[in-house]
């Protein structure tokens, strides 16, 4: 339980460092026959620095929990 405490503090803590992240899709731009022209195409997803903390706040409740029990 406190692992699990401890990797839910370390996502939070990145999940509120890096708040934007990109990912690359491959779309299809043109295909004549064996010819096939593709283009990477970013997206960025934006993730509020608040979730981040919120996920801290829920890893701490895990490994205050944690320690009551052992």
């Amino acid at each position: 339980m406190k692992t699990l405490g401890i990797i839910t503090v370390l996502v939070g803590l990145v999940l509120t460092i890096f708040s934007v992240v990109t990912v690359f899709t491959r779309e299809k731009v043109v295909d004549i026959g064996k010819v096939e022209i593709t283009r990477d195409k970013s997206h960025k997803l934006n993730i509020s620095p608040f979730i981040g903390v919120a996920i801290m706040g829920v890893g701490g409740v895990i490994l205050l929990l944690s320690k009551k029990k052992g």
